[in-house]
């Protein structure tokens, strides 16, 4: 039924807290995701906010979805654009793009929250070196429906039959599933691989013949294939079902780059060292290459 459980941990990224729960020690994905960061809930005073400078990426595509609040999106390829909940930003890196996230000035004056989740989907080898590409579906795109007393939006890839209209390199399960308390409802084997990761509720995961396993908030239940699981809530409970088919093979992973060799890792670090990847419009900072 759950093959593993995997407890977010802590990192401060400088004002606000994020619960990093991919990778993690001997599970580097479930399906294509391979970075998954759980941002808040957090609280700014007027005059503060988030403030992510410019930043490379390669052989990923980013995807970001909010819960509450807003960020401002910036990237090389002149796109500026604003993500409010519900929302979906997916940049895909490729062959190289920079990006930046911060809060507008009009939010930043008057104090704001933040809470949502920022995963990274490693690319299949064919779109390795894509060429970087950003694409933002408001809410009202997504198909959003029940499954018995639960809400489902379905972000990416296929979900209970379903299909996002954002587009995927690779088979892909993320969907938003929200469940009042005392409710259940079963998520069928659709896919190679599949995660629970609970952020906000209480729930506990039951097989055909099994009792339930209780799985806390910051936590990522890795399912075992083939099998129908029950998601169960004792107390209102949002959680984030995703996964998909398995990537062709493992993947390096350092700072904001993730390749097939270490080749392009380095290829990417002297480009970012020597300035070679294209510049934000309106952006006048960036994030050195860490030591």
């Amino acid at each position: 039924m759950i093959e593993r459980i995997v407890t977010g941990r802590p990192r401060d990224l400088g004002g606000f807290e994020v619960r990093r729960v991919l990778p993690a020690a001997g599970r580097q994905m479930v399906g294509p995701f391979i970075f998954f960061d759980h941002i808040g809930p957090a609280d700014f005073a007027p005059g503060r906010g988030i403030d992510v400078r410019p930043h490379p990426h390669i052989g990923l595509a980013t995807v970001t979805y909010l819960f509450e609040g807003a960020l401002v999106h910036r990237d090389s390829l002149g796109c500026v654009q604003t993500i409010e909940p519900g929302d979906v930003n997916w940049m895909t890196a490729g062959r190289g793009i920079v990006h930046s996230e911060r809060t507008d000035p009009a939010t930043r004056a008057r104090g704001s929250r933040i809470h949502g989740i920022q995963s990274w989907v490693a690319l299949p080898l064919a779109s390795e070196r894509t060429d970087p590409a950003f694409v933002h579906h408001p809410q009202a795109t997504l198909p959003a429906f029940r499954a018995g007393d639960c809400a489902v939006r379905v972000i990416a890839g296929t979900a209970f039959g379903r299909r996002s209209p954002v587009a995927t390199s690779s088979d892909t399960l993320y969907a938003d599933l929200e469940l009042p308390a005392n409710t259940a409802v079963r998520l069928p084997p659709e896919h190679e691989e599949r995660a629970i990761y609970v952020a906000t509720g209480a729930v506990t995961i039951a097989g055909s013949a099994t009792a339930g396993t209780a799985v806390e908030v910051g936590s990522l239940a890795v399912l075992e294939p083939g099998n129908e699981v029950e998601l169960r809530a004792s107390a209102a409970a949002r959680v984030m079902l995703l996964g998909g088919a398995r990537l062709e093979g493992p993947r390096y992973i350092w700072w904001n780059f993730v390749a097939s060799s270490r080749e392009r890792i380095d290829e990417g670090k002297r480009d970012w060292a020597a300035q070679r990847f294209a510049a934000v419009p309106g952006e006048t900072e960036f994030i050195p290459l860490p030591d």
